[in-house]
């Protein structure tokens, strides 16, 4: 109701203006983004051998124009091209964009997209996107939206770059819009189905036409798809991954006049898939063979001791041997193995509305669109990925992510001085509710392998375990550690009782933790923005934006917890009969260890009820200059420079409120450590834009500057959000030690992250029906060194040692791609034959935020391929098609396995000790394959 009355106002508003504005006339385009899907679906109509990439209409500065004719650096897709290479979100885009990498963890709802190296990093809804997501001009709350079907699509266009001064909401690092198709006063529409492997079936339709011939249309588009997934539980004989979604979208375009016209639209999307299972990819565990010396390390011939307490718990509770670690040696056979009982609860539901009107008033336009939508995505899961209980968020509704958000956009925009100005000036306004639900707790073998990982870590000798006995002792163990047998003195001396009691207690904390925590974040924005373009010549434009920025931000939490254990953990060792053990010089890394399992993420039944509060406000202004020349029609130089901003926010993850194991980080809770500041960016870029009918040739250099750059990691222990900045004094190796001690900056914090390098796309068009296209994007993003981890220059946090001077995650320095499409007629009756493939070729990465070795990717290939028939006018098409043709074994994302150990291969390295995290990941999809037919009306 709240969106049927704000849309309908808002029409009724306008219809009651004056209707002589009607009657007069504009050079300006009003409805840009509907006149761009005509005029590029009036260029496809054609000889198809006519079209080239250039000639491609964007609306990208909100006027249509040909691409080859922007001076700003954009990949633009056609819904032909999506088509033929089989993508129906925007992960799958990315092979076809060679900017962009989309990649999702542990849940679709955590998607994050990442242009030229640069995206929001983690999966903490707190975060907004350094690539903001469009569609139809509505801004999506987070990347995750885009991962639904999307129905058909008229084009996509990637933005590369900070956006802010052409639309609503702003962003650091690029922007995705998505334009679906508008409703048509022709009739018409199509239908299509799929079956593939993996049982996957997939069928789609729209339908369009007149309701009151010229003055009103219609279109409804729809999709179902279900597929098994790609994983095989072999404990609860069922599959991971799988796909189960439908979507719904319906339109209403009112056109009165040329000059003036309404665009209502209305979808939901449902969601009900078991994501995302995971495989363990290295499970060794490293040692330090020269102790004093840094550098080397060596692997246990003994095994990983965590490794063989998981397998003495899986042995004690009845699981076959191989239950823990089902797919052994090979990650790629995809079997995984989670605890019986704990349900994966995925649904999602994305829904909503937006209104645009767009009105010629004669000498300018006016756009405005209004927006409301609604979010919500569960969350129960396995968290531990594995078939002991070690921890889960249970399928009883209190654990979700939700999103409800207002947005109103408004644009003016016209000429002036004859053609030799194009202005814009626009409002934004959104209003985001955002209340993240969160469940967590510690699962029923959690207190038996919290305490028996102690005790290997005192002495790896299984022996001395006994997972069925409290605190994981074996009557052996319990009697050497207490100095009982001859020749063995008290482990820990006078201080024994008590650690051994701590012990005991950990192995107690059973089925405990987080009943519901409540996060709420009210966000309000407000902007004005002007985008103008200046003809200095007839072939020299200078391009001027502005934009000012307001971002408010309230935010409030509620904890519930029953962690008993916890306090009693904390007291025994932190005010108990030995006094403060957390602070003993010999005792204090192994009763904080103790401490920390007990309450892991600040997990505490004393922080039952407590409730606390914060709020920020920020005013940022941002901009963007261009100039650009054309020295022929057909080539296009420029030079561009922009300032772009990301709004400070708030760490959804209590764990950030500082050291678990100290009962004051709870005794003093303080919400302002949960706050991050915002991040900017200060962008340069040179490019040209060559185009004629047979070749196209695109080129850009760039170089942005990240400062308080927002990283969401792991740091062993607490998800933490830190502001990546460079000191401009000297540390001294400081930012790469192992101790949170010392690295603070005493100078000036600059910028921490830089993304520089170029982009080459080329079109060639050597004969009718032939087109092929090639991307290369070389991006070195990297940390700069010094860093630390706050704009105020706190020192970085040691899990981050290796940041320093190195590659970004997730940013590939090379990435090609290439697709071929030829689609040569078959006699002459109008039917047609396709061949298509492409390629995405991208060089080694890491996919973890610490930069890890063990979350290195390997450079590898990806290729999809299509051939089919078609009839005339596309009556009718049989299609076979494959993704990842070459069945490419690669990961999205890899991670620390949760509570599975401590300590990395290059962390041993550096600083010694012994390394056993067990690592995880998120694989990608292997080959795909099916059979596609459809029908053109």
């Amino acid at each position: 109701m709240r969106l049927t009355a704000t849309l309908l106002s808002t029409a009724a508003a306008v219809l009651a203006m004056p209707a002589l504005a009607q009657d007069q006339t504009s050079p300006v385009t009003t409805n840009a983004a509907v006149a761009g899907q005509g005029s590029t679906a009036a260029a496809q109509s054609g000889d198809t051998g006519m079209l080239n990439a250039g000639d491609i209409v964007v609306t990208a500065t909100r006027r249509a124009e040909r691409l080859a004719d922007v001076p700003i650096s954009i990949n633009a897709v056609s819904q032909a091209a999506l088509q033929n290479s089989g993508a129906t979100d925007i992960r799958q885009l990315a092979q076809l964009a060679p900017s962009l990498n989309v990649s999702s963890t542990g849940s679709e709802a955590n998607a994050s997209a990442r242009v030229r190296g640069i995206g929001t990093v983690g999966d903490n809804p707190g975060l907004e996107s350094s690539v903001t997501v469009f569609i139809d001009g509505v801004y999506r709350s987070r990347t995750g939206s885009g991962l639904n079907d999307l129905g058909e699509v008229d084009r996509v266009e990637v933005l590369r770059g900070p956006q802010g001064t052409l639309s609503g909401r702003n962003s650091s690092a690029g922007a995705i819009n998505i334009y679906t198709k508008a409703p048509s006063f022709d009739f018409g529409g199509y239908a299509e189905g799929t079956y593939g492997n993996y049982d996957f079936y997939r069928v789609a339709g729209a339908i369009t036409g007149p309701i009151v011939k010229d003055l009103l249309a219609f279109r409804i588009d729809g999709v179902a798809s279900k597929r098994d997934g790609f994983y095989r539980d072999v404990v609860n004989d069922t599959d991971y991954n799988d796909r189960n979604r439908w979507f719904v979208r319906g339109q209403l375009l009112l056109e009165p006049s040329p000059d003036f016209s309404v665009r209502l639209i209305g979808d939901y999307t449902w969601r009900n898939e078991k994501c995302c299972g995971a495989v363990y990819v290295d499970t060794r565990e490293k040692t330090d063979p020269t102790p004093g010396t840094p550098g080397d390390y060596a692997i246990n011939p003994a095994g990983n001791r965590i490794v063989s307490v998981m397998q003495q718990i899986a042995a004690l509770r009845g699981y076959p041997a191989g239950s823990v670690f089902p797919a052994g040696s090979d990650p790629y056979s995809r079997r995984i193995a989670f605890t019986p009982g704990r349900a994966y609860a995925n649904v999602t539901k994305d829904y909503g509305g937006s209104g645009q009107i767009d009105w010629n008033l004669g000498s300018a336009a006016l756009t405005s669109i209004t927006a409301y939508r609604e979010y919500k995505s569960d969350g129960a899961n396995d968290i531990d990925a594995n078939v002991l209980d070690i921890g889960y968020r249970p399928a009883d509704g209190n654990n979700y992510r939700r999103f409800h958000t207002f947005t109103q956009e408004l644009r003016l925009n016209g000429e002036a001085f004859g053609d030799r100005l194009n202005w814009l000036i626009g409002g934004f306004f959104s209003n985001e509710d955002l209340q993240v639900v969160d469940n967590l707790k510690f699962g029923r073998d959690y207190g038996a392998f919290a305490a028996c990982r102690i005790v290997a870590t005192i002495n790896p000798n299984a022996a001395l375990r006994n997972p069925a006995n409290p605190g994981c002792l074996s009557a052996a163990g319990s009697a050497i550690l207490q100095g009982q047998v001859p020749g063995t003195t008290a482990a820990f001396g006078a201080a024994t009782p008590i650690v051994l009691g701590s012990i005991r207690l950990l192995s107690t904390l059973n089925d405990l933790g987080t009943t519901r925590d409540v996060y709420n974040q009210n966000s309000k924005s407000f902007a004005v923005f002007t985008h103008n373009i200046f003809r200095l010549t007839d072939r020299l434009s200078l391009t001027a934006g502005l934009r000012w920025t307001r971002e408010q931000k309230d935010f409030d939490a509620t904890f519930g917890n029953n962690n008993t254990v916890c306090p009693q953990v904390q007291a025994l060792l932190g005010a108990g009969p030995g006094g403060n053990l957390f602070n003993n010089a010999q005792l204090a890394a192994l009763t904080r260890g103790i401490a920390t399992l007990a309450c892991t993420g600040n997990s505490s039944s004393r922080l039952n009820g407590q409730t606390i509060s914060d709020k920020l406000r920020e005013d940022q202004v941002t901009g963007t200059a261009v100039l650009s020349w054309k020295p022929s029609d057909r080539l296009m130089t420029y030079a561009s420079y922009s300032r772009g901003y990301k709004a400070g926010g708030y760490n959804l993850d209590r764990s950030d409120l500082g050291d678990a194991y100290n009962p004051a980080t709870i005794a003093n809770i303080d919400a302002s450590r949960l706050r991050f500041d915002p991040e900017t960016v200060n962008a340069y870029e040179i490019g040209l834009k060559y185009s004629s009918r047979p070749f196209t040739f695109n080129l850009a250099g760039f170089r942005s500057e990240f400062k308080n750059f927002q990283l969401n990691t792991f740091n062993g222990t607490n998800y933490v959000v830190e502001n990546i900045g460079s000191c401009s004094d000297s540390l001294n190796g400081a930012d790469r030690d192992n101790s949170l001690a010392t690295g603070a900056c005493t100078g000036d914090v600059r910028y921490g992250v830089v993304s520089q390098g170029f982009e080459a796309e080329a079109g060639f068009y050597p004969a009718e029906h032939l087109a092929i296209n090639m991307g290369y994007t070389f991006a070195d993003t990297k940390y700069r060194r010094n860093l630390v981890g706050s704009d105020a220059g706190a020192a970085l946090d040691p899990a981050l040692f290796l940041l320093s001077g190195s590659q970004m995650s997730n940013a590939p320095r090379n990435v090609i791609t290439t697709s071929v499409s030829w689609n040569p007629p078959i006699g002459s009756s109008g039917m047609s034959a396709l061949f298509y493939v492409d390629q995405r070729t991208v060089s080694d990465y890491n996919t973890g935020s610490d930069l890890f070795v063990e979350k290195t990717q390997d450079g590898f290939t990806l290729l999809n391929a299509r051939i089919g028939l078609r009839g005339n006018q596309d009556r009718w098409a049989i299609e076979v098609w494959a993704q990842n043709l070459l069945d490419t074994e690669y990961q999205q994302v890899a991670f620390n396995a949760p509570f599975q150990g401590a300590g990395s291969q290059q962390q041993v390295q550096a600083f010694g000790g012994t390394g056993n995290q067990l690592f995880a990941s998120f694989l990608a999809e292997p080959r795909t394959y099916g059979l596609t037919l459809r029908t053109r009306f």
